[in-house]
């Protein structure tokens, strides 16, 4: 169970690693024929062009294939054309050239150019590849003495007369003009050398190449079926080198033959002893039905048999079609090259040396390419399947085959291509070629694994822990990891299950006891490397001081045994290598101890507690005890527990797409005890289990997690660990959705929709982007459909994302589904024919194109009983159509209604009625007449009365008009920015008070609870254990991000719950911040490659998901240093200028609108003249009447006396630079009229009054003179009787009113000045006051958001900018303007904008509603600084659009220079950028209690605990980990109960 368990953890976590992030492809328009690696650029060949690429694909060069012109010798003298197709492609780097050979009438050849192929070098008629399409060929460089020719071989056209040609089928060409006989010549100095087959039908060639002084060439030959080698030594002549011709036959492979060869790869670098050649193919028996038809096997190929020349069975030299049998005459020269092999079939063969594999390495279904590289002393093969996966096996010097994992897998079945080749530059990536696509696949992802634990447990013979002394650690590929540094890698000799074993050994005396710990490393490097072992016990130091010093990879301890006690001992291994540090906790036990019947669990414990479990029997471990896993030495061991054998009969479905299957159906015998489900991959070392609900002990149900392409092993898991009754399920490729039929729908839904593609019947559901639930398929014969869903209050076409649904993943359809208003019917007539009744119904012509088969009809009897009308057809013509249907065999039958039915739509009909008759008609029309010309007449004189009172009234309107427009124009030229910039001491909220704004910016009381008292500031409060453990389980990166999936996919998680979850992990993660971001990048790439967000420009644009608020919270983390030392003053001031400016001009004290503002909606056009007023403010000091020296207070006559003590106040703050001491609703103010004070109260008896309600009493009111003096009281003055402020009335807005009238009718002789008609279009003019007042202050605030310091940008940004520049080079996003929104989106419009739009998260002030509104537009114009949109504006666009027009286009192009700099800046070290997330956290360590909102997080946990255990299992999340979440809720449950 231990092992088990471990394969489980190991497994996920290799599993994690997302190695499609940095793919690169390239798609063609032609299937990929043949390519090939240069040092610079790959070639690749389809039917019709040749490209060249660069490495990472990203510039292409597009060559057309030359039609190839021959004379035609029967009708001279016209000519021939034909196509050229490549068929071999030799890069032939020592001269910078690219050869290309292939197929026309009579074989063509070219030469180019290596660096640029549409230069043509040379090109000839000749025959080196074969001639006929589809046929084998073979061509590569092979070096002969100081010669580099072209080792081409091919087979002879079987077109008769088409050409000369020679039949040869291997020989040595030039590749240079000046070698003997020019160019592509196959000539020697006295003769032609060649090689030739005896039978050359379905002869095929595989491979060849040249590994030092020899020269192999592999090919499958029909006689018999058989695989065959040809190696030749290379001599100093094209002859010598041929006649050195020795053969073999590969045999492959155990109890099955496998007699064809499919690909093969040389293994490079010393193989092994005496300089043996390795060499690995993958051979088939032809047999596609077995599940291991295709094996990959190790051959040394370094000695073949006896040389032979005309003996051979199937092969000859020269001498094949020159030496002749005796008596054969003269004429047979005369034959074919070919007929005279068949001669020699009569002679007698030699026989062939049988060559049998070193090892058989892999089996798999379908393999069809291999690769193979050697690093250190591992063999990594690299494996293209027939079902487009590429499969990466590591092979140590035992030949012993790691855990193979799958690099890559297509959503099809695309064939891999034969051949694959390995970058020949950076050695890193493979290239594949999977039909017309070329793929560049790295191969490892070392740098994902950020640990040295990580590293190792990758498993993976590229990458090591590279431990530099003057650098960051890393995990690296070797050559990355530079000296002087060690790297250290997995050990050599083996595959382990752990990076640490122990062995406890008794000595002979019994006395002292020997512990064991091996680290399983191997280090490579001159860097020095520091190591240490500290064996602990609870209490001291468990080794003696005898001790050896410790030398890696072992560590031992020597012991007395009478520090084991009986039950056992603990012991704490701390392992020091270089920087890094490994604790181990062991349990010793005294190995005699572990007694009892043989069973499996018995042998676990035993060699778990490092103890030789042998002949069932536990002991002490001896020198000479091996080392093999607990698995395989507890196998055999019985469980010791007594159940019914499972029997599984069935699996439903057998056959499923690699994302999975929901809800499948396990049918058998004996299931009762049936605990979880395991499934193990034929190439799978790990283990992935999934538990069983709704067992019968007939049939259970359970989850078919993710996997790779082709058969797993299904079985069934016992209480006592075991796993019976094996079956086998298939993974197949991803169903794929092409077409929807049809592809309209109306808005009702429950149209029946065909869905086209792929791969249909792995398809649980479907899901509509409108309505996120699923939608169950019906799959038969082929087809799946399913009904639409409705879609609800449309009255135009609206367009429908559909996805496919399969297990846990939406797959979205290349096309998209229109809904349409519901069909309208109009109306209906029934006619009588014959024994039936006809019913024409009319309907509204639309774009549904409905069928007659989707409407049912039926007519309705005066009793309301139903019959129904059987269609007939359904008529179109312009605007209406007519559809027809007949009720059948009712002779005294009518109906009153009908009622029809679309899907989920149903109208009931009433019949069309019948037209008036003509003398009504005729009796009406006079009538109509004399009504309105009686009108007329009434209207025409009471028009002229009111003519010419509407004269007179706008003459008035006229000239009140004018005198608007033109004090407007006075305003805007007069305007001064004289607006106030020394505001004193900036009041900034400190950083918790300003972090839980934004974290929860409607308060409440999980913000309360997060911050820490200021009498907790101090005080590190030591959290429960609940809590504690909850902590530890988040810090789980597996955990946490299931845990996100999980609320994630629930429906009832509503926006407002994510946005509160995604704060509460910030609050709880916030003392480690590396980790935070390291969990917040992961969520984000699975954010990416979610089907929802196809569409990359709309990432990021709205708060919808944890992640996205995650990302809120840690900008404003990372960015509250730069807030408060750069943007907070000019933020500041900018907030002031506008208070300042707005209260230069009237404010509504009701409806809070302003005369100068920028905001339209905000803007008080409805306000009356004014005039500006000084005051002369007093302040009562004491009791006995004593006043303080005057304070001028600038003010209007308009305001109210609200309005005048709130100026008062600021007047007073900013001339002392501190509040005055009593607030706002505690004070009184008088006004000194002729000698004695009068008191000033909104509201007294004197008030003006409309209908109901009351008007606010301003100064002018009073008749409260400019320089008047002013006292101002506190409420507590003896003399004072208090009045309550009316803003605290419920119904403020409707008893009260100041500047604007209530909609009441009112005498205007009351108030002639007030009932003055206004314009709000006249008032325009004071948003550009506004604007011209705080334009400074806008730009100074702009250019600091977006200017760098030192052209250096704040590290969070340069870090999420580079990370956004990652992510969209490893999704091949080619489109700049994609980056740039995504980025506008992080930054601007996540962060600034809330920032902008709400100071009072920054400083400790009140944001009126006046000033959010002029915020809004300024934040507005900001924004539209970063968008790549140009829109021309227009005057029915609004203002707040039209007031920055001018300037957006410079903060355009100065926001362009500022995304541009980022880019340029040199990227941020990720170790500085990890200390400064430590100093953040480090800074705010104690300011917010984690425990609560570990508590509130812990909520969630228990609302959707079984979803959180699911999503684990789908994920394959270890066991150890599904037991932590359980402990964790038992702790807080306990907690609850107490």
């Amino acid at each position: 169970m231990i092992y088990e368990m471990r394969a489980v953890f190991w497994g996920v976590l290799l599993a994690c690693v997302d190695w499609s992030r940095a793919q690169e492809n390239h798609t063609f328009d032609g299937d990929v024929r043949d390519f090939a690696i240069g040092d610079s650029s790959v070639y690749v060949v389809t039917d019709d062009r040749l490209f060249q690429l660069n490495h990472d694909f990203t510039k292409v060069i597009k060559r057309d294939n030359p039609n190839v012109v021959y004379p035609n010798q029967e009708v001279p003298p016209s000519d021939e054309t034909y196509p050229f197709k490549v068929n071999i492609l030799l890069p032939f780097i020592k001269n910078k050239t690219l050869i290309t050979c292939g197929t026309t009438k009579c074989g063509y050849c070219e030469i180019l150019d290596l660096n640029e192929i549409s230069k043509s070098v040379y090109s000839e008629d000749i025959e080196v590849g074969s001639l006929d399409p589809g046929d084998s060929a073979i061509g590569f460089i092979v070096d002969v003495g100081t010669n580099s020719y072209i080792m081409a071989g091919r087979l002879p056209s079987r077109v008769r007369k088409a050409c000369a040609n020679s039949g040869q089928l291997l020989d040595l060409r030039n590749t240079l003009e000046g070698q003997h006989g020019g160019i592509f010549s196959n000539s020697d100095k006295s003769t032609t050398p060649y090689i030739d087959a005896r039978q050359k039908e379905k002869f095929q060639f595989v491979d060849g190449f040249q590994s030092n002084s020899h020269i192999y060439v592999f090919s499958n030959v029909p006689k018999e079926r058989q695989v065959r080698l040809l190696r030749f030594k290379s001599e100093n002549s094209k002859t010598n080198t041929l006649m050195s011709l020795k053969d073999a036959t590969l045999k492959c492979c155990g109890n099955m033959e496998r007699r064809e060869l499919l690909s093969s790869s040389v293994i490079q670098g010393s193989g092994g002893l005496h300089g043996q050649v390795l060499w690995a193919g993958v051979f088939t028996a032809g047999n596609t039905s077995d599940p291991i038809n295709t094996v990959l096997a190790i051959y040394n190929i370094s000695s073949t048999g006896p040389q032979h020349k005309d003996n051979d069975p199937d092969f000859c030299y020269q001498a094949c079609a020159e030496t002749l049998p005796m008596g054969t005459t003269t004429n047979v020269l005369r034959l074919s090259v070919t007929r005279i092999c068949m001669l020699f079939q009569t002679l007698p063969k030699g026989t062939t040396q049988d060559l049998h594999p070193e090892a058989v390495v892999f089996r798999y279904s379908s393999m069809t390419s291999v690769l193979a590289v050697r690093h250190n002393s591992w063999l990594v093969f690299f494996i293209g399947t027939g079902d487009g996966q590429l499969i990466k096996l590591a092979v140590d010097k035992a030949y012993k085959s790691a855990c193979a994992r799958v690099l890559y897998k297509s959503d099809d079945d695309r064939r891999v291509f034969p051949k694959m080749h390995l970058d020949p530059v950076d050695h890193k990536h493979v290239y594949m070629a999977l039909r017309n696509q070329m793929m560049r696949v790295p191969v490892a992802q070392c740098s994902e694994h950020k640990s040295l634990k990580d590293c190792w447990s990758a498993q993976d013979p590229f990458c090591g822990w590279c431990e530099s002394e003057n650098k960051k650690s890393r995990c690296s590929f070797q050559d990355d990891c530079l000296q002087p540094s060690a790297w250290i890698s997995i050990s050599e000799d083996s595959q382990q299950q752990n990076m640490v074993s122990y062995q406890v050994e008794k000595s002979s005396s019994g006395e002292k006891i020997t512990l064991t710990v091996k680290v399983h490393l191997n280090v490579h490097g001159t860097g020095s490397l520091t190591s240490a072992c500290i064996f602990l016990t609870r209490n001291d130091h468990l080794c003696d001081r005898t001790n050896p010093a410790p030398a890696l990879p072992r560590c031992s301890c020597l012991f007395s045994s009478d520090q084991l006690p009986a039950e056992g001992l603990n012991v704490t291994v701390e392992i020091q290598v270089g920087k890094q540090n490994l604790t181990e906790n062991l349990m010793l036990t005294n190995c005699s101890n572990n007694s009892g019947p043989p069973t499996s669990a018995l042998c676990s414990q035993c060699m778990t507690a490092g103890c030789s479990w042998s002949n069932d029997v536990c002991s002490w471990t001896t020198r000479s005890a091996n080392s093999d896993p607990i698995q395989d030495v507890c196998r055999p061991s019985q469980s010791g527990m007594n159940y019914s054998e499972p029997v599984i009969v069935s699996i439903v479905p057998s056959v499923l797409s690699f994302h999975g299957r929901n809800h499948a159906l396990m049918t058998g015998k004996n299931l009762h005890h049936v605990t979880r489900v395991r499934i193990q991959g034929r190439m799978d070392c790990s283990l992935k289990e999934s538990p069983v609900w709704n067992n019968t002990g007939s049939s259970l149900m359970f989850h078919i997690p993710i996997g790779d392409k082709g058969s797993v092993s299904v079985c069934a898991v016992l209480p006592d660990g075991r796993c019976l009754g094996k079956v086998t399920v298939t993974y197949g490729s991803s169903p794929s959705c092409t077409g929807l039929i049809p592809s309209t729908t109306w808005a009702s839904g429950k149209r029946k929709i065909k869905v086209q593609g792929s791969q249909l019947e792995f398809v649980e559901g479907v899901v509509h982007d409108h309505a996120p639930q699923t939608i169950q398929t019906k799959y038969s014969s082929g087809t799946l459909w399913y009904h639409t869903p409705p879609f609800e209050h449309i009255n135009q076409p609206v367009t429908s994302t559909v996805s496919l649904r399969v297990a846990n993943q939406t797959l979205a359809c290349s096309s998209q589904l229109t809904y349409h208003p519901d069909p309208e019917f109009t109306s209906y007539t029934a006619i009588k024919t014959g024994n039936d009744l006809r019913v024409t119904i009319e309907k509204s012509a639309d774009k549904l194109n409905i069928a007659t088969e989707e409407i049912l009809v039926f007519g309705v009897q005066e009793e309301n009983q139903d019959v129904e009308c059987v269609m007939d057809t359904i008529e179109k013509s312009n605007g209406t159509d007519s559809v027809i249907c007949d009720i059948k065999n009712t002779p005294n039958f009518n109906i009153k209604s009908v009622r029809i039915r679309v899907g989920n739509f149903t109208k009931k009909l009433l019949p069309k009625q019948a037209v008036p008759s003509l003398l009504l008609i005729l009796v009406l029309i006079p009538i109509i007449i004399v009504v309105i010309v009686g009108a007329v007449w009434y209207s025409y004189i009471k028009q002229r009365k009111m003519a010419a009172q509407m004269d007179k009234q706008l003459e008035l309107l006229e000239c009140d008009i004018r005198n608007d427009i033109r004090q407007g124009f006075v305003d805007m030229q007069t305007e001064k920015c004289d607006l106030i910039e020394n505001v004193g001491a900036i009041p900034f909220l400190d950083y918790k008070h300003f972090a839980s704004r934004i974290f929860f910016p409607d308060g409440g009381p999980v913000m309360t609870s997060c911050i820490k008292d200021i009498g907790q500031d101090t005080v590190k409060g030591q959290p429960d254990e609940s809590c504690q453990a909850l902590s530890r389980l988040i810090r789980d990166q597996v955990f946490l991000t299931s845990f996100v999936h999980a609320l994630e996919e629930q429906k009832n998680f509503n926006v407002k719950e994510k946005c509160a979850v995604a704060s509460l992990l910030t609050v709880s993660l916030h003392g480690d911040l590396p980790y935070m971001t390291q969990v917040m990048e992961e969520l984000l790439r699975a954010l990416m490659e979610q089907p929802s967000n196809s569409q990359p420009k709309l990432m990021l644009r709205r708060t919808e998901s944890i992640v996205e608020k995650l990302l809120t919270n840690w900008m404003s983390i990372c960015l509250y240093g730069f807030l408060r030392e750069s943007v907070g003053q000019p933020l500041f001031l900018l907030v002031c200028a506008l208070t300042q400016q707005m209260s230069k001009g009237p404010v509504d004290s009701v409806t809070e609108k302003a005369l100068y503002t920028l905001n339209e909606d905000w803007l008080l056009w409805q306000a009356q003249d004014f005039s500006p007023m000084r005051l002369q403010v007093l302040f009562a000091v004491g009791t006995d009447g004593e006043v303080s020296e005057p304070l001028e207070v600038s003010a209007l006559d308009c305001d109210t006396v609200e309005q005048v003590k709130e100026k008062i106040l600021l007047a007073f703050k900013t001339k002392f630079g501190f509040p005055y001491n009593t607030p706002l609703r505690q004070i009184h103010i008088e006004y000194e009229k002729d000698e004695s004070f009068v008191p000033l109260k909104e509201v007294d008896a004197s008030s003006g009054v409309l209908g109901e309600v009351t008007m606010l009493n301003t100064l002018k009111h009073y008749k409260v003179p400019d320089g008047a003096s002013i006292k101002v009281l506190s409420k507590t003055h003896p003399s004072l009787s208090p009045q309550s402020s009316l803003k605290g009335d419920q119904n403020y807005s409707t008893k009260y009113f100041h500047l604007i009238d209530p909609d009441i009718d009112q005498d205007q002789k009351k108030n002639p000045e007030r009932k003055k008609l206004k314009l709000k279009e006249v008032y325009l003019t004071k948003l550009l006051s506004t604007k011209v007042a705080v334009h400074s202050f806008v730009e100074n605030l702009f250019r600091t958001i977006w200017g760098t310091p030192n052209l250096k940008a704040p590290p969070a940004i340069k870090y999420f900018f580079d990370f956004l520049d990652a992510q969209g080079e490893s999704k091949r996003i080619n489109d700049p303007d994609v980056l740039h929104i995504w980025k506008t989106n992080s930054l601007p419009l996540r962060f600034w904008v809330n920032i902008l739009k709400n100071p009072q998260f920054v400083f400790d002030m009140e944001k009126t509603p006046p000033l959010d509104g002029c915020l809004s537009v300024i934040a507005q114009a900001f924004m539209d600084s970063f968008s790549l949109a140009e829109k021309q504006l227009g005057k029915h666009d609004p203002t707040n659009k039209l007031l920055y027009a001018k300037d957006i286009s410079q903060y355009k192009k100065e926001v362009r220079a500022y995304y541009k700099q980022v880019r340029d800046q040199p990227p941020i070290n990720s170790s500085e950028f990890k200390e400064f997330l430590h100093e953040e956290s480090k800074k705010h360590e104690n300011e917010f209690n984690e425990s609560a909102a570990l508590r509130e997080l812990y909520k969630y946990m228990q609302r959707y605990f079984d979803e959180i255990k699911l999503k684990l299992d789908q994920n394959g999340a270890p066991v150890e980990l599904k037991e932590q979440l359980q402990h964790v809720k038992s702790l807080f449950d306990s907690l609850n109960c107490s």
